[in-house]
């Protein structure tokens, strides 16, 4: 067939490349004149096979308010942004902090995660793919103790959905990284997920995108997709701001941009943009530096290390499709590396960046199978999009194909949605 991906994330690019292996004649039209330019760009850099959990979670309400009277808050929300969408999207979100809601959405985000730790390994054993690629783990630290005793539901839930974790004390962070002996007074301990990796998503993309090209994808950029035409049950063709695309199908995979498109062809799929901040520093001492991802469990910040860079990511803002670099945002993310890495990077050279979360309610992404016959999405994976991207992509393929998918997509698609 003829595929058109919608969307040069990392998502649509992923897509783009199984699509091409199983044989068919792709073309991906995005609106940036590079692959990976927007949310894929600055993310965090973590690839949380373990590290999987809904946002949707019981107590989440009470933490709020409380997170709502800190100064450095992990989550904020923006009064100027505020609207009717944004109301619903958050009532529909703390609908789903149940515990059974929270059991049902984390076994469907890790059945996702842990088979694109699978897929993604199998990718860069058949590929030169060069992007700041690690394998060493991600550690949850602990400034509290109170907290770290408390995370016994979630190392049952880890135990029941096969998780590999480690509860950790001081010595064993600072065995898995030694840095952390200069700040030993900071932390009681840690949570470790050793089969968690890191990585460059913007590198990873641009140089799977080549891969792509070498097979024949072609890439159709500084390219706005505007609407879909939709005939009866079908999808005719796409309208950009180069004129009309047809081709036998589409895949969706435009992260927070996806709803505005679906809206119109009878889909309110509920897809809210959570912008994320991103600190990229210059390594200075290296062993003053993470070796892979350690993760400050009370300010939310992932301090994640690229071979010379350290990537700092946190924050989330509740503010619409906002793209302002707020400077006071900066605040948390600056905390944690000078707090726990002090001396690691130089912050006078630091890019300070910003991007849109693609987060449903429920956290769980939007992958699979519309109503309409030749329409498909891979999109909705929040801040799980680099995580999640293999195993999305060539689950997604597998449907298009009509093949027998290698996971269960029970709860995954669209249809959890509309009748």
């Amino acid at each position: 067939m003829k595929i058109v991906v919608l969307g040069g994330g990392v998502a649509g690019v992923s897509t783009a490349w199984y699509l091409a292996r199983s044989g068919h004649e792709v073309s991906v039209i995005e609106r940036r004149s590079e692959v990976a330019d927007e949310t894929s760009y600055g993310n965090a850099g973590m690839l949380s096979y373990g590290y999987t959990s809904p946002w949707a979670a019981p107590g989440v309400p009470f933490k709020a308010i409380k997170w709502a009277m800190q100064d450095m808050a992990p989550i904020l929300i923006s009064s100027s942004s505020f609207n009717l969408r944004t109301a619903r999207w958050m009532t529909k979100m703390l609908g789903q902090c149940t515990e059974q809601a929270y059991r049902i959405n984390k076994e469907r985000m890790l059945r996702i995660s842990q088979y694109s730790r699978t897929c993604l390994n199998e990718l860069i054993r058949q590929l030169p793919l060069a992007f700041d690629h690690r394998a060493k783990g991600t550690i949850e630290l602990f400034r509290d103790q109170a907290k770290m005793d408390a995370i016994g539901a979630d190392l049952e839930s880890l135990k029941q959905c096969g998780v590999r974790h480690e509860v950790i004390g001081p010595a064993d962070c600072i065995q898995h990284e030694p840095a952390l002996a200069n700040v030993r007074e900071k932390f009681v301990g840690g949570l470790r997920f050793p089969e968690d990796e890191t990585g460059d998503c913007n590198r990873f993309t641009a140089a799977l995108a080549e891969q792509c090209r070498a097979i024949g994808v072609e890439f159709v950029l500084d390219t706005t997709v505007e609407r879909l035409n939709r005939d009866s049950n079908r999808i005719a063709s796409v309208h950009t701001s180069r004129g009309e695309v047809t081709a036998d199908a589409f895949v969706v995979a435009l992260g927070s941009y996806s709803s505005a498109l679906l809206n119109p062809v009878g889909f309110d799929l509920p897809i809210y943009p959570i912008k994320g901040y991103s600190l990229t520093l210059p390594i200075v001492d290296p062993a003053r530096a993470p070796q892979s991802t350690v993760m400050d469990e009370s300010f939310k910040v992932a301090v994640t290390r690229f071979d010379d860079r350290i990537r700092v990511g946190g924050t989330a803002e509740i503010a619409g499709f906002d793209l302002s670099l707020d400077q006071k945002r900066r605040k948390p993310t600056e905390f944690v590396i000078q707090d726990l890495f002090p001396g690691a990077g130089d912050l006078s050279r630091a890019e300070f960046w910003c991007g849109l979360r693609p987060m449903t309610p429920d956290s769980v992404p939007v992958v699979g199978t519309t109503p309409i016959a030749n329409l498909f999405t891979n999109t909705g994976h929040g801040t799980l999009g680099w995580t999640m991207s293999q195993g999305s992509a060539r689950l997604l393929c597998d449907v298009v194909n009509g093949r027998q998918t290698e996971i269960d997509t029970d709860g995954l698609s669209i249809h959890r949605y509309v009748n």
